[in-house]
Formats: structure tokens, sequence, C-alpha cells
């Protein structure tokens, strides 16, 4: 699959987002109006939002290393700005909370952040004003569904991973009306797809699952197209939890699937789903995957209203 071109817009971005460093003074190590360093003014500003954090608790609000996180609150328990104490429910886990020392320094810190922030919207209309809000806000969630994009692996299925997939695949289907007969959802392999896809079967036949912070989200996997030319594979049970849609997965996901086909020998993939499924068909034909005007193979799906086939000899 060829690489995505990198979009246009991307070089001004990072352009502006140094920029914003630059002026915000992030390129020195402290704050100078409140004698601290940015990741442990960060750390204070969460503490005082959130209440007594555990290490792990802050290290992913931080998105830092624990490791990272430990040394920061120690050198702010040190300095009198946190106290750390153990938890009441389990004394194995200490959590830090601000001091009243600490609390005047995040004081400062806020006072400082807003004379700056004001004195740079003042320079802007309201309606630019707003437009700087709302464009931060979609950059800062965009950034976050990357990053948890990028956190999430795949791999070849398991049997232990048997229960969720089917769960997944019925209810992905069952959210699109695709139950009874004439759909997957009834194929015997739903409830053991690890067995019908093993990496010895012949012919090649393979299913992958997405997986973040040790949760299967997702699968898609390929074999031979029932009825078909021994060169075809079928596309098989390609679906994501719906939490998870919209962050680029299910195009990960497709290209992996792809590969894999192609170097097992395949010439051409094929695949049914249905009218309704629109966002699915335009990741389909984004791909290379052309409409065809009938079904092929024999693959018992009747209840599919269209029919995609990629050749993957590009």
């Amino acid at each position: 699959m060829p690489d995505t071109p990198v979009l246009p817009e991307v070089a001004p971005l990072r352009q502006a987002s140094r920029e914003i460093v630059r002026e915000l003074g992030m390129l020195e190590d402290r704050l100078a109006h409140a004698d601290v360093t940015h990741s442990q003014c960060h750390a204070l500003l969460e503490l005082e939002q959130r209440g007594a954090l555990a290490v792990g608790e802050l290290a992913e609000r931080l998105r830092l290393d624990k490791s990272v996180v430990s040394r920061v609150l120690r050198t702010l328990e040190q300095r009198k700005l946190v106290r750390m104490r153990a938890d009441e429910s389990d004394r194995r886990v200490r959590r830090a909370s601000l001091t009243a020392i600490g609390r005047r320094v995040v004081a400062r810190v806020h006072a400082a952040s807003n004379e700056r922030v004001d004195t740079a919207l003042r320079q802007l209309g309201e309606h630019d004003r707003a437009r700087v809000l709302e464009g931060l806000s979609l950059y800062a969630r965009a950034l976050a569904k990357a990053r948890r994009a990028s956190e999430v692996t795949m791999r070849a299925i398991r049997p232990t991973d048997d229960p969720i997939v089917a769960d997944i695949i019925r209810t992905v289907m069952t959210e699109h009306g695709a139950v009874g007969p004439g759909f997957a959802i009834v194929d015997p392999e739903v409830a053991c797809m690890s067995g019908a896809y093993a990496d010895t079967s012949d012919p090649p036949a393979r299913y992958f699952v997405l997986e973040q912070g040790g949760q299967v989200i997702g699968g898609a996997g390929f074999a031979p197209l029932a009825g078909g030319d021994p060169d075809v594979c079928e596309l098989r049970k390609m679906y994501l939890r719906p939490a998870v849609r919209g962050a680029g997965l299910g195009r990960r996901l497709l290209a992996h699937v792809l590969e894999h086909a192609r170097a097992a020998g395949y010439a051409r993939c094929y695949l049914e789903t249905m009218a309704t499924m629109q966002r699915a068909r335009a990741l389909y034909e984004s791909v290379g995957f052309e409409r065809l005007s009938c079904a092929l193979g024999r693959t018992g799906h009747y209840g599919c209203d269209a029919w995609y086939a990629c050749d993957l000899r590009r």
C-alpha cells in the first residue's frame, strides 16, 4: 500500500506550533515567575485540578513515564510544594497532593499565564478569539486521537481472543442490521476464529486483531474466496469497536491484511458489504477497491448488496 502523502497544512502548522512554544517561553528550563520546571508546573496544575493522585495516575495524565513523574514529585516534596501520603485503602500506594505553599505557587502560575494569554487575545476581535479557541481545541483532540491510535498494535489472532472477536463481530453486525441468514454473523467460524484462520491454513488464511491497552478492539482477515478462482482471496469480517473508529485504525488494519494477502500469493481481494455502510465503502474505495456489478464466488452471504475487488499486484 502506498504511503499517505503529507497534508499541505502540516508544515505551516508545525511552524505555528514552534512560534507558540517560543512566545510562551517554553524553551526556557524554568518558569521564572514560579521557579519550577515545565514538568513540575504541569504536575502542580493537575494536582490542583484533580486532588490527590497516585504516581501512576499522574503519569497517565501527563503522558510521562512513571519514573520521570516519581522524580518530579520527589523534588516537589523536597521543596514542600506537595505532600506524599499513603492511600487509606491501600497503604502500598502513595498519593500526592498540594501543600499550602504549592497552592500559592499555582496561584502565581495562573496569574502570570492568564495575564499573558489575556493580553494576546485582546489583540484579536471577538470572532477571531472564538476561531483561536475552536482551532486549538480541535487540534488538541486530534493529537489525542492520533496518540491513542499510535498505541494500538496488530497481531495474529490467538485462541484466547475468540470470545472477544465473536462479540465484536456480532455487536457491529447487529448495529448495522446485518443479522440472520445471508449474513456473516451466522457463519460457524465466528465462534472460533483462531481455528478457522490458523497460520498453517492451506490455502493461506489469516486473521489479525487490533489491541489497545491489552484489550482487543477490532480485527480483520483474509481467506480463499469460496467458489472463486484460486488466486482470489476474500476480505473477511473487518470490524472495529465503535469507540475507536475515526482514528485511522481501519485503514492501518486493512493495509496490513492486504499486504499479508499479497505475500501469501493472492492476485485479487474480493469483499462483500452493504450499501448502507457508507464509511466502510469509502475506506475500501480510497485504497483501490472497485465496485462490482454482481457477487463473486459462493460465500452464501446473499444479504450483502455491495461488492468490491482490489488488484493486489499493483
